[in-house]
């Protein structure tokens, strides 16, 4: 019998994989697909908002922003109750609450009202994402995560390539039942986030030592692999949350992540709007336009995972892709007058960052170690979130100022640099091989 990690091969080892993956993955995905259009779905409505709201673009740019304060704000408590309480129950509640908030946001009637439901979103979604990488550390070895990492960020781009049309299809309801069209998409988007953190209490479990839906064998196996490599981890890593916060390493990247996120949301936020003032794309041909870059994104991000997983190399990875994504954006500068060539540019783009994503996200847990993991993963994601509060009100105070996007696009070009500068000066363990471990296959 198989107990546990030993010098033979676990003949069951892909199959488990395959097993853990097909049931904890696809689910992760559909949540953050739900999470993500919830966080972004103001972009869509934009021009609406501002119209009934009396936003000007630097209030819309300000406010589309604040979501990331609240963010940063409970993202290390969230995580930290996340290792206290489980996963399971802790998702459920951040799922849920954060459905309630973006389905109210339906309410907000001034600017302030606005500001205000964009922070409380952040406060209830606060936690989220860095809690799924940190739980997909419990089931994943190393050797498979930026695939799988891949697998959960495409979320992202897939919340694009559906929500663009299905918020134009809601901003068409305006008037249907006294409720305008943005009003239809807060509420008919919200709710799906608060089905699905009911759903999260029966998909998920918190740990493979207690996965009833695993047979014996396979359970301890899994278990015992998870253990050997966290005990691993922690002889090469930082373990405690006073050293991993304290390390340079750790702040380089809190610091390579914020600009990301600069770039991410200052570039996404205000794409539809940009689209739309260049092309003159209306409804339907507007979100087909701004789906395209996604769809390519879907590709590329599962390529470079692999190719990560294969290579077991992450910071040039990221740093190219850094590199790629401001190639992107010069095209796209260069082109505003061209809007297929603008549009070609942004394909570039997001295909490039997307796929940093992934790779970024399999650095913090080969570095990391122990409670400081939870901790500092969150602390990465919430000090890097806050360039998605930043980057959107850069977007939006340049085009006020100047009355194009050159210099906001320009701005952003920039961060993507030095991004790519530091993110090469990020010194990690050596990648190491846990006994009995499968490798990624082909």
């Amino acid at each position: 019998m198989l107990t546990g990690v030993g010098d033979q091969p676990f003949p069951r080892a892909d199959a488990v994989l395959r097993q853990v993956r097909r049931r904890l993955v696809p689910f992760a995905f559909l949540c953050y697909v739900a999470a993500y259009i919830d966080r972004v779905n103001i972009g869509f409505a934009a021009t609406e908002l501002q119209r009934d709201l009396g936003l000007s673009s630097g209030q819309y740019g300000f406010g589309a922003g604040l979501f990331f304060l609240g963010y940063c704000l409970f993202e290390i408590p969230s995580n930290l109750l996340l290792e206290k309480v489980g996963a399971r129950r802790w998702i459920a509640r951040i799922m849920i609450s954060w459905g309630l908030v973006s389905t109210a946001t339906m309410l907000v009637a001034d600017v302030w009202s606005f500001m205000a439901a964009r922070t409380l979103l952040g406060i209830a979604e606060a936690g989220f994402f860095p809690g799924m990488i940190v739980y997909l550390t419990y089931w994943i070895p190393a050797a498979d995560r930026a695939r799988a990492g891949a697998l959960f960020m495409m979320a992202a781009p897939v919340a694009v390539i559906i929500g663009a049309p299905l918020s134009e299809a809601l901003l068409k309801l305006d008037g249907t039942l006294g409720l305008k069209g943005w009003q239809w998409l807060f509420l008919v988007e919200g709710l799906p986030s608060v089905v699905l953190g009911l759903l999260s209490l029966r998909v998920l479990t918190d740990r493979p030592e207690t996965a009833e839906w695993l047979q014996e064998n396979d359970r301890r196996w899994l278990a015992g692999v998870m253990a050997a490599e966290r005990a691993t981890r922690e002889s090469v890593g930082l373990t405690s949350i006073r050293r991993s916060f304290s390390s340079g390493r750790v702040w380089l990247l809190c610091t390579v992540f914020f600009l990301n996120s600069v770039v991410n949301y200052g570039m996404f936020l205000w794409l539809p709007r940009l689209l739309r003032d260049v092309t003159g794309a209306e409804g339907f041909t507007l979100s087909a336009i701004t789906a395209l870059p996604f769809v390519a994104a879907l590709i590329s991000m599962v390529v470079v995972g692999r190719h990560s997983d294969r290579t077991g190399e992450r910071r040039v990875h990221v740093a190219v892709c850094a590199a790629v994504t401001a190639l992107g954006l010069l095209l796209a500068v260069a082109s505003l007058r061209h809007p297929w060539i603008l549009v070609l540019g942004f394909t570039i783009a997001q295909m490039a960052l997307r796929s940093l994503a992934a790779v970024f996200w399999a650095m913090p847990p080969q570095l990391l170690g122990g409670r400081s993991a939870a901790a500092a993963i969150a602390l990465i994601n919430a000090l890097g979130g806050l360039g998605g509060f930043v980057g959107p009100t850069i977007i939006g105070v340049l085009l006020d100022a100047t009355g194009g996007y050159t210099g906001g696009l320009l701005a952003l070009t920039g961060a993507l640099i030095v991004e790519a500068a530091l993110v090469l000066a990020v010194r990690l363990p050596p990648s190491r091989k846990f006994a009995g471990q499968p490798q990624p296959s082909a």
